[in-house]
């Protein structure tokens, strides 16, 4: 069995000792069980299973709602709608946001008709600052900025007691994108509870993981109406379980004489980002184990830490804390002159260590969006774009895996020195 690593290199499967891939995901007695309830039900479209895990997500999150999509994506697409509605923004408006994450997010501001702009991160975690923002803000007093949408990236939550204060200074709302931090904390409080929405990714390498799935989490209700509605193409009901089968419907027209149907009857243009319940039936048996995913993940940082920690002066390694729910483990390269990224990699992915980059930074990196190259100066995300990257810390992972991953490094960096 042949596999591709880059682009013309190849390399037979038996002559790896091992593959440690980034995430992972194991389907054992557990989950077949929980599909195979799914099946037996009879209905695997919105229901049951859904409607369990928004109720179970926003208690663990500690917010008031959440509502359920197809992905992380459409969450923030469905929230970032859902805010024009409700009078918050419009069209043309501007969201002050970071330039280094997956580009779903600046797709996301994008997509629903306004413009990302950009302020630099922070160099060890990776996330926007107060600082850069409180800058930006002052420099800029004629913007149209209506929103700040700070992304925990790998986990490391974003300061947001002082961006929640800079953005009431100024008349703006604040948005979460928590996609790749489930459980991280904060002051006492999880990422994705301290803004007016956040959105969550349950995408297969993540720390909660059901394939694809994602949550728009909320306390404000117009929010979540609104989300209920543009997530089911706008129609009018916004009803989390609808009631017609029983004959009974709160949204139904009292004049007898028209056939009126909420349930296709659309009020509102929107897009078609409901769930299924096979995705939550599995984000429910991930949820009740989340405290031994996060530990577990944790506890692989700290080993890779002190294993890597001799080549520390050529490699930030990620900062640790207990607060932190790690979606990987990232690297920073402080020596591109001694190793470049591209060479790491692939002798890391030679040797079965499995590898990404860190993104790259969106205005000067990502090809869908040259047209902002030579507009910021972003240095911390530029730099991060081009020699950060990262490999897996999942709860798969044993101690055999790590020692591999150790060992690999070990190799590939002391024959380079």
């Amino acid at each position: 069995m042949y596999f591709p690593i880059y682009k013309d290199i190849f390399y037979n499967e038996a002559l790896i000792m091992r593959r440690v891939l980034v995430g992972d995901f194991k389907i054992g007695k557990e989950e077949k069980e929980a599909i195979n309830k799914v099946l037996d039900s009879g209905r695997i479209s919105e229901g049951e299973k859904v409607r369990q895990f928004e109720d179970e997500w926003a208690k663990y999150t500690g917010t008031k709602h959440c509502v359920l999509m197809s992905s992380g994506t459409s969450a923030l697409i469905a929230g970032m709608t859902a805010i024009k509605y409700v009078g918050y923004a419009s069209n043309n408006d501007q969201i002050l946001t970071t330039p280094l994450t997956y580009v779903s997010t600046s797709n996301a501001i994008v997509l629903t008709g306004m413009e990302p702009v950009y302020v630099d991160v922070d160099i060890d975690t990776f996330g926007i600052t107060y600082e850069n923002l409180k800058l930006f803000l002052e420099k800029n007093p004629d913007n149209k900025i209506k929103a700040i949408l700070p992304v925990h990236l790998m986990g490391y939550p974003v300061n947001m007691g002082e961006i929640n204060k800079l953005a009431k200074e100024n008349g703006l709302i604040t948005i979460e994108d928590s996609a790749q931090a489930h459980g991280s904390i904060l002051n006492g409080k999880k990422t994705g509870s301290m803004s007016l929405f956040s959105c969550f990714s349950f995408y297969i390498a993540h720390n909660i993981q059901a394939g694809e799935m994602g949550a728009l989490n909320t306390d404000d209700p117009q929010i979540k109406e609104y989300a209920n509605k543009i997530k089911t193409n706008g129609r009018a009901c916004s009803c989390r379980i609808c009631t017609r089968p029983k004959g009974i419907c709160p949204q139904l027209k009292q004049d007898d004489n028209i056939d009126f149907d909420p349930r296709f009857s659309h009020d509102l243009i929107g897009f078609n980002f409901k769930a299924m319940e096979f995705q939550a039936a599995l984000g429910l048996l991930q949820l009740s184990k989340i405290k031994e995913i996060i530990k577990k993940r944790q506890e692989n940082v700290k080993y890779l830490n002190e294993g890597l920690e001799e080549f520390s002066d050529i490699l930030k390694l990620p900062k640790y804390s207990d607060n932190v729910s790690y979606l990987a483990y990232p690297l920073v390269i402080k020596k591109p002159e001694v190793m470049k990224r591209e060479k790491i990699r692939r002798l890391l992915e030679e040797n079965g260590v499995e590898t990404r980059p860190l993104f790259g930074c969106i205005p000067a990196q990502q090809p869908a969006y040259s047209f902002l190259k030579g507009k910021y100066k972003l240095p911390n995300a530029e730099y991060l774009g081009l020699n950060a990257f990262y490999v897996g810390c999942h709860q798969y992972l044993n101690r055999e895996d790590l020692d591999y991953v150790i060992s690999v490094f070990k190799k590939v960096l002391r024959k380079d020195l």
